[in-house]
């Protein structure tokens, strides 16, 4: 009976040692903020992972949209969060890649004053035009701008985005006289894509993907490294002769610097799992993404290799 008595005394205190020991981390909602406007790829993306990862940790993710400058007002607002684990945000290529590129100061370095948590998705960019103007091919749009008597308006969903920086390599490299117009969101794009008030313009292909079904939108040519399997016939735009912009709206789940690396690797671990359940898996199919499984390490050196990749192209085509 002593014997026994001893064990229990002990395994009360190793069990009371690791619910000691066990983080208090979430004890309260966690905001995940979005530099992006509501209803684009970008936000519905973060708001489907607030949703599983909420689940996940038995508390809400609360999405808030905190978007201008190309999205760098939200990563800014990130940046300089307390580091506490309850401010995360979205971000990725448009933001902490082309956008910052962009900026002759954007307030923050893409690497350096983030944690960078874990990997989303990606989506390509299409370049589209309104059925109105009679082109189903990139020659064409090219033959139709240069027709033209003056500029030819071009959308995407805001400076710095993808589709901007996709378009307008395309502009530079085919000496079109075109203008950017930009948007705060691909949703507000294609709603005047859709009107025909512009013709012409890049969007994410998750935004993209039922009016081009539909046929209200004319597809010229995708950003993807490989044709996409929804839609086998449309060309790359490096099949069309622009192999420099192989590329997609990558996003991520990133922090401030000095958040504990306990809920960095919680989050990511989290991830990870939610990113290969069924629900999120058929997901990406259907908006054309491809998800990678990183560790926060991987995911850090990949913004790094991006930033170093893509900087100079956006500064050497971009016009400010």
């Amino acid at each position: 009976m002593k014997k026994l008595a001893l064990l229990l005394v002990i395994a009360c205190g190793v069990t009371g040692t690791a619910f000691a020991q066990r983080p208090e981390w979430p004890s309260k909602p966690i905001k995940m903020l979005v530099p992006y406007g509501a209803g684009g790829a970008a936000d519905v993306a973060a708001r489907l992972f607030a949703e599983h990862l909420g689940q996940s940790f038995g508390q809400q993710f609360v999405v808030e949209n905190r978007t201008g400058g190309g999205g760098l007002i939200g990563a800014l607002a990130l940046a300089r969060s307390d580091p506490d684990g309850y401010t995360i945000g979205s971000g990725g290529m448009s933001v902490h890649v082309l956008a910052a590129a962009l900026s002759d100061n954007p307030g923050f370095d893409p690497v350096r004053d983030f944690n960078h948590i874990a990997f989303l998705g990606g989506a390509p960019s299409v370049i589209v035009a309104h059925p109105s103007i009679g082109v189903k091919t990139m020659q064409q749009m090219l033959a139709y701008a240069r027709a033209l008597p003056k500029e030819m308006p071009y959308v995407s969903s805001g400076t710095g985005t993808v589709g901007h920086i996709v378009f307008e390599y395309v502009v530079v490299k085919e000496k079109l006289n075109a203008v950017h117009v930009p948007y705060r969101a691909g949703s507000a794009a294609v709603v005047d894509l859709l009107a025909g008030r512009v013709t012409v313009g890049a969007l994410n292909w998750a935004t993209a993907r039922q009016h081009i079904q539909a046929g209200t939108l004319i597809p010229l040519g995708v950003s993807s490294g490989k044709r996409l399997p929804q839609l086998p016939e449309l060309p790359t735009l490096s099949e069309l002769g622009y192999p420099d912009i192989v590329t997609t709206t990558w996003t991520m789940i990133s922090g401030p610097v000095g958040m504990p690396r306990t809920i960095v690797e919680a989050i990511n671990r989290e991830v990870r799992a939610i990113s290969v359940k069924p629900a999120l898996k058929k997901h990406f199919e259907d908006e054309g993404e491809e998800p990678r499984l990183m560790s926060p390490a991987e995911l850090t050196d990949f913004v790094k290799a991006e930033v170093e990749r893509w900087v100079p192209v956006v500064r050497s085509t971009v016009k400010k």
